[in-house]
């Protein structure tokens, strides 16, 4: 059934206006678009009270008190995760209060809060937390400290992309026609292996890794041949070098 239509101040004067023109309540009716049960309820109050408003309701009484509102609060801010389910047994088990899980989300909506799917985040492991608390000691490091710092980093570049999304234009029954088929290379066609170093002031050239990079292959083959004359050329500019290793930057003081 739609919802009834309610009737304006505006509208509920009319109708008192035509009702004392001796218009029938079933024609007001039909020229408001209401029901003429409306109309008559209208008029009985009109003749009662004298006035075309409805009387004021009061709101259903609250099952809660403010005190036990901030206790609601308290506990969803408390344990972001807690259910309203949760929350309702531990009002109960405190107040002796009972109220359903409906009443906690509304009671929480008050408050603006809402439930909402968290966002998923990376455990921060001891090597994150390195890093972090690295980013933390030099979040102030103004331009020129920056510009005295090397940068470095190994990328790893797929011969073929592995993009499942790929789709082709077939008929019925062409699943397995020339040009229908797309080869596919085992391990995504292998890789390359590929560094570099950058700076506000210079850019090392670029080295193909050949196999694992070992600690002692990074010495031999690129600090000593590639980072070593890059910041001798730059000595008055840069005096840090940094790479961002799994656990820490590693700094090379010249």
């Amino acid at each position: 059934m739609p919802p009834r239509r309610k009737l304006s101040d505006l509208d509920r004067g009319r109708a008192i206006g035509w009702l004392q023109d001796s218009v029938a309540a079933r024609q007001v009716a039909q020229r408001l678009a209401v029901a003429p049960s409306v109309i008559i309820r209208l008029k009985q109050r009109f003749h009662a009270t004298g006035r075309v408003q409805e009387r004021q309701r009061s709101d259903r009484p609250r099952v809660t008190t403010q005190r036990e509102d901030l206790f609601i609060q308290r506990q969803a801010m408390q344990q972001r995760m807690a259910t309203a389910n949760n929350i309702r047994q531990r009002l109960q088990a405190t107040t002796n209060t009972v109220v359903s899980g409906q009443t906690i989300r509304n009671r929480l909506h008050n408050f603006d809060l809402r439930a909402r799917r968290p966002v998923l985040g990376t455990t921060l492991t001891a090597h994150r937390a390195a890093r972090r608390a690295w980013c933390t000691q030099h979040v102030r490091w103004q331009r020129q400290q920056w510009a005295q710092v090397l940068f470095t980093d190994e990328s790893r570049f797929c011969l073929e992309p592995a993009d499942g999304r790929i789709r082709v234009w077939r008929r019925r029954g062409e699943r397995f026609a020339e040009g229908a088929v797309r080869e596919r290379q085992r391990f995504g066609g292998g890789s390359v292996i590929v560094w570099g170093g950058i700076s506000t002031r210079l850019r090392t050239p670029l080295y193909h890794v050949e196999g694992n990079l070992t600690g002692v292959r990074y010495q031999n083959e690129i600090l000593q041949p590639l980072v070593v004359p890059a910041l001798q050329v730059k000595r008055s500019a840069l005096v840090r070098f940094f790479r961002m290793t799994t656990h820490l930057p590693i700094a090379l003081q010249l």
